[in-house]
């Protein structure tokens, strides 16, 4: 996130000594993005950062696919999906490119105190449907809710703390490329803009906390190019004192996105929240419908040429949709038009506001399903647009 956050103790000037009370020093690490070119933070550990006492031979984690080339609307009920364990574990992916895989979890076990997780491929988004807790990072505590996005940058360290008895849905989006707020919020300084649907203040930064300063064995599953790389360090890697700059992971909650509406019906770009140089995430949120005399709330058909659209449904009743339940995804593939089911174009018709709540991922490249997602498909959904019949409207 392009604004600028300090926590805990370090030096006057970067790149100087920083002195322990015992007089040995403290190691300064720069955690960045794109090179040195990209954003960065300075953290300060207790200890070297790089003290590997083993690393296990790499175990696959890439998603198995279920179908490539495909021009077929989907729907699939998410809660369907067989999932438990761990965060890591409980993850089942079910739609991916080059750029991003979307995966669903139902984690029902905390990690292990000493044991964590960092992708070093990706940039994470968790966005929690149901569920509490704690994520535990080097940069500090970010307690969550449901409706929060936990965006969490490649490279950091990390474990989950669901609270116990709290039933956990998760949304997990992987992303090859940087995820950052829309440029057209921010003005050349990255000041979020007035007209932006969220300002810095909406964003919630980790909470750090005293540096454990223990020695042992302390696994950490690293993601990459697909695999699970279990690298062990001989001190605990939340060692830090202190941290400065502007990358970290933070949270963000969808009730604070606050929606933009017109008098006509307006298109999906109003939603955006995040964007990537390859897809978008965005908000449908609580708000009023259009306010033309003539307005149809309901959105018009239009084509997917360029992208391929995915809907995540939160809670309520999308206005555009029929026998849609929490939890399901639905896939609108690039190539062929889409649009409202049968009647609710009309139906939307006088309509004042409506209470849906939804994520949206809109991928410039195609999607594959994996096969964890064919085997729960609905195989009617693209079906479901037949049986129109037209209506008078007064």
């Amino acid at each position: 996130m392009p604004f600028y956050q300090k926590k805990g103790q370090f030096p006057h000037k970067r790149h100087t000594q920083f002195a322990k009370p015992d007089g040995t020093l403290h190691h300064e690490q720069l955690f960045g993005t794109i090179g040195f070119d990209g954003m960065s933070s300075l953290l300060y550990h207790l200890y070297p950062p790089t003290m590997v006492a083993s690393v296990e031979a790499p175990r696959d984690a890439r998603p198995i696919e279920g179908v490539r080339e495909h021009i077929t609307s989907r729907r699939v009920p998410g809660f369907q999906a067989p999932s438990s364990g761990v965060a890591l574990a409980s993850r089942v992916p079910l739609m991916f490119n080059a750029d991003c895989v979307i995966a669903v979890a139902r984690p029902d076990a905390a990690d292990a105190e000493a044991r964590f997780y960092k992708n070093a491929d990706s940039d994470e988004v968790v966005f929690i449907h149901d569920g509490t807790g704690t994520l535990h990072t080097m940069f500090g505590d970010l307690q969550y809710t449901p409706g929060d996005y936990l965006v969490i940058p490649r490279g950091v360290i990390h474990r989950w703390a669901p609270e116990q008895g709290s039933e956990q849905r998760w949304l997990v989006i992987e992303s090859a490329h940087p995820i950052v707020t829309p440029k057209r919020y921010r003005n050349h300084f990255g000041q979020l803009l007035e007209h932006s649907p969220y300002c810095e203040r909406d964003f919630r930064s980790p909470e750090l906390q005293a540096p454990v300063d223990e020695t042992g064995a302390f696994p950490i599953d690293i993601r990459k190019e697909g695999m699970i790389h279990t690298v062990t360090y001989a001190r605990h890697p939340f060692d830090v004192v202190g941290w400065d700059g502007y990358h970290f992971p933070y949270a963000f909650s969808i009730h604070d996105f606050e929606p933009i509406t017109g008098r006509v019906h307006q298109p999906p770009p109003v939603h955006q929240t995040f964007e990537t140089n390859a897809f978008v995430i965005c908000s449908f949120c609580p708000r009023l419908y259009d306010y033309h005399p003539k307005s149809i709330p309901a959105p018009y058909n239009h084509s997917n040429i360029d992208s391929d659209e995915v809907l995540y449904y939160v809670e309520g009743n999308f206005m555009s949709r029929k026998g849609i339940s929490r939890g399901d995804l639905t896939l609108h593939p690039g190539g062929i038009p889409h649009g409202p089911h049968p009647g609710t174009y009309e139906g939307s018709i006088g309509k004042t506001g409506t209470a849906e709540l939804a994520v949206m991922v809109d991928t410039f490249r195609p999607l594959r399903l994996t096969q964890q997602a064919i085997d729960i498909e609905d195989n009617g959904y693209h079906t479901s647009w037949l049986g129109y019949t037209p209506k008078k409207i007064n």
